[in-house]
């Protein structure tokens, strides 16, 4: 047994009087919005259910991170998973004989491949970084684990050997019919030159014709696509050839949210594609809601934050996009997104995220085939590691795999059905057609922050914001059906909050670790049923960030 401190008890006792109030709670005057539950729903996927992300491939060989894998996809449901440097030195997939021979090594592909599929999670391939051999001479490295990404024309009938070589080993390995299932992403973020992309576009453009050509000799029903590019922008940096920073544009946060906001290199992607006569059956891109530093000199806009809909105004250009190109029906993959693309950013390991996650996602439903969340796990070394176990670090679950307010995020939203009824910020209502039970989900999502996403800058205040009331009543309900409520807030199921009442320890001893881990799953729950007339009276006073889970249970 866990022995408990006085800070622990004063946690406990804490979410004993919140309960109290909440129970009090259910007590208002105000006319309730009143859904019947009865109504036929219109039936919509989960889009933030289909992926989510890791940081790269050589991550996946060790143990916590299949256990944290297994865990998100236990209970968050997700069905594909990208990663970054397949192909990277660590990987040793890649090796040039004296003789002029080459040998490919597959068998630390294979071991994270095989571990994915039997968790139930399919490969989203990344095709990258470049192997020693066939990036540039001298060509530079990037991030912590040095990755290779010097872009060199003479080197590409190598590199479309291994891309060829590559997909013919995963058709024998795991057979065509599973394969076809899988998606073949051409590179990482090219447009970022002095990041993952040593090259200019016209090089990116070229390598992805040689990436899809060879995936395609393969099996021509395997599915490829990119750019891949990084964050959409509302400036000209991005339309030569490289980045040119002269041409950065950083917006004052009364003018960002009335620019248009465009993808990089899609309609110049598309355009080369059709010329060319090549396969695109996705776009995939990243969105970010922020400007985040990506001039690398003066760091400027690194502040500049974008209104909580800019998923919405990004998406809606896209689909515009693609459906006046040549390739109409391509698959839309947001393959990276969060509140920030900082993986030191504070407010990843806070509340705010979680409803941010859930608002942006309903918001959303049938706007693309998936939104990918960036990262599931804090096992992530672009920087290196974290120097803390709460380091802002991107994954939905901490190195020691206490699962942060993201993660529950999206274990609430994969609980909702397949049928919807009712998609009114704060709430959404949901009938799951297999069983007929109804799944609610509600959330406050501030006011105050409609015009900016939470982030570092404002992580010290971010409770200092409007609470909402909740009032509604289901109606068509059989008399006395039970529900559970669950509650997610800034006491419940957010491991930050016990880590600061425990004094932040910079290295948490073995029962520490432990306590955390069950606070971090310690979400408020209670029971309500329907009354006698079929209703369920639901009124309550919401906090900043709460989010809450209304399940029926029979």
């Amino acid at each position: 047994m866990i022995q408990r401190n006085d800070t622990m008890i004063a946690y406990k006792n804490m979410k004993r009087h919140f309960l109290l109030a909440l129970s009090l709670a259910f007590v208002s005057l105000v006319m309730a919005q009143t859904i019947d539950i009865s109504t036929k729903g219109t039936p919509f996927t989960h889009l933030w259910s289909e992926g989510t992300c890791a940081g790269r491939v050589n991550e996946g060989l060790r143990t916590s991170w299949v256990e944290q894998l297994q865990l998100v996809k236990q209970h968050c449901g997700f069905k594909y998973l990208r990663m970054h440097a397949l192909f990277d030195d660590d990987m040793c997939v890649y090796f040039e004989k004296p003789d002029g021979r080459v040998v490919y090594n597959w068998q630390y592909i294979d071991e994270v491949y095989d571990r994915m599929l039997q968790a139930g999670v399919r490969p989203f391939v990344e095709l990258s970084f470049f192997p020693k051999g066939i990036d540039a001479e001298n060509g530079k490295l990037q991030m912590w684990y040095r990755n290779r990404v010097t872009y060199e024309a003479r080197n590409m009938p190598k590199w479309g050997a291994l891309v060829k070589a590559f997909t013919q080993h995963v058709v024998d390995r795991y057979g065509i019919d599973e394969v076809r299932q899988w998606y073949f992403e051409v590179w990482n973020e090219p447009n970022l030159d002095f990041g993952f992309f040593d090259g200019t576009k016209s090089d990116y453009f070229n390598l992805y014709k040689v990436s899809a050509q060879a995936v395609k000799s393969v099996d021509s029903r395997l599915r490829v696509g990119g750019p891949a590019t990084s964050n959409f922008i509302a400036d000209k940096r991005h339309e030569g050839e490289r980045t040119d920073n002269k041409k950065s544009v950083f917006y004052p946060q009364d003018e960002i949210n009335r620019q248009q906001w465009k993808g990089i290199w899609i309609e110049e992607f598309l355009d080369f594609c059709a010329k060319n006569r090549l396969p695109v059956d996705f776009i995939s891109t990243h969105a970010y809601p922020t400007d985040y530093a990506l001039d690398p000199v003066s760091g400027k806009g690194k502040d500049a934050i974008r209104y909580v809909h800019s998923l919405r105004d990004d998406l809606a250009w896209l689909r515009q996009t693609i459906a006046k190109s040549k390739y109409p029906q391509a698959e839309i993959h947001i393959t990276e997104w969060s509140t920030s693309p900082n993986s030191r950013d504070v407010m990843h390991d806070l509340l705010p995220p979680a409803a941010y996650i859930i608002k942006a996602n309903l918001e959303n439903i049938g706007g693309a085939n998936s939104v990918m969340y960036w990262t599931f796990t804090d096992i992530f070394e672009e920087k290196g590691g974290g120097e803390e176990i709460f380091h802002g670090g991107f994954g939905m679950v901490n190195f020691q795999g206490i699962v942060k307010p993201s993660f529950h995020a999206y274990r609430m939203l994969h609980q909702l059905g397949d049928e919807m009824i009712y998609n009114a910020d704060p709430l959404f209502v949901s009938r799951c057609s297999q069983t007929g039970k109804i799944v609610a989900l509600a959330y406050n999502y501030p006011t105050e922050y409609e015009q900016t996403v939470p982030s570092a800058r404002n992580a010290a205040n971010y409770m200092q914001a409007s609470a909402r009331q909740l009032n509604c009543q289901l109606e068509g309900l059989r008399p006395g059906t039970l529900f559970q409520m669950e509650i997610l807030d800034n006491e419940h199921g957010n491991a930050y909050e016990c880590y600061k009442a425990m004094g932040s320890p910079h290295s948490p001893s073995r029962e520490q670790t432990q306590a955390l881990r069950e606070a971090a799953w310690d979400t408020a729950r209670r029971l309500v049923r329907a009354g006698a007339d079929g209703v369920l009276h639901l009124d309550m006073r919401m906090e900043p960030w709460q989010c809450v889970l209304i399940r029926q249970l029979d």
